[in-house]
């Protein structure tokens, strides 16, 4: 179609310009100064104290909530403080607390084995590099990247399913392979956000922008977003869709940070 020009002959209708590589830089790093002020409490949503607390409670996050490894933790921990700990564990005693954490027999095998190669080959300290970190049973780089971001303050791109799908709905990239995904995104961002982006991305993906009905009628950051209208735009239906502190729900952590807005999430076994 187009439109009718004074002579009666059609013009045609230019479609939009794509949008160019500067303009994409610009919105990106503008929904990320949005998404800060939206969520500057933003945080691991994983309770640790220390290095291996955090290893172990990521590779336990495997197919599972975070909310279900932070009330399975501190039984495990309360018994096996240490790698050494861990190490010198019956496999069945391990096996019966990460039960609730599901797939606990291939979990216990990974604890067993990232727990001997610390205490083989590095004193029983969590390595605070890449190279070390992914050289360990059960580890890749993005449960490195989480403990070099959040123990070590060596930033890291975390690319989780919510990071993933986030990214590619706001066009930053069209990547799947989450290595490619973490490389794109890089260009994008100056080093020092790197950590904080992943907080405030992931966040955002569990809390609104989830991945069968986003509750676009209710996102901060609605105007900057190429995909709007994908979920439900009626504000008030979209509020129903809230998760979390957004929602007025507890959060994944029994133990939150102080500025955390939101409820501590029950132990295991408790109601509400």
């Amino acid at each position: 179609m187009g439109e009718q020009s004074p002579g009666g002959t059609r013009k045609a209708v230019k479609p939009p310009k794509p949008e160019s590589r500067l303009a994409m830089v610009r919105r990106a790093r503008r929904i990320n100064r949005e998404l800060a002020d939206v969520y500057p409490y933003a945080h691991p949503e994983l309770d640790f104290r220390n290095p291996f607390e955090l290893l172990v409670a990521t590779v336990l996050s495997a197919q599972t909530t975070d909310l279900r490894v932070n009330q399975t933790t501190p039984a495990l921990f309360a018994k096996y403080p240490t790698p050494e700990d861990v190490a010198a564990a019956e496999p069945e005693a391990l096996e019966e607390i990460l039960r609730p954490t599901g797939f606990f027999r291939a979990k216990t095998k990974a604890l067993l084995g990232l727990s001997v190669a610390l205490r083989d080959n590095f004193g029983g300290e969590v390595p605070g590099n890449l190279k070390d970190l992914v050289s360990l049973p059960g580890v890749g780089r993005k449960t490195a990247f989480v403990v070099l971001g959040n123990a070590f303050g060596v930033p890291g791109i975390t690319v989780d399913t919510h990071f993933g799908r986030l990214v590619r709905r706001w066009k930053w990239t069209e990547q799947e392979d989450p290595e490619k995904v973490e490389a794109e995104i890089a260009e994008i961002f100056p080093k020092s956000e790197w950590t904080m982006l992943s907080h405030r991305v992931i966040f955002h993906g569990r809390r609104i922008c989830h991945s069968r009905k986003p509750a676009c009628g209710a996102c901060p950051i609605a105007h900057l977003c190429p995909s709007y209208g994908e979920g439900e735009t009626d504000p008030e239906k979209a509020k129903k869709l809230l998760k979390y502190e957004m929602g007025g729900q507890p959060g994944q952590r029994l133990s939150p940070p102080p500025d955390y807005p939101g409820k501590p999430a029950p132990p295991l076994g408790a109601s509400g």
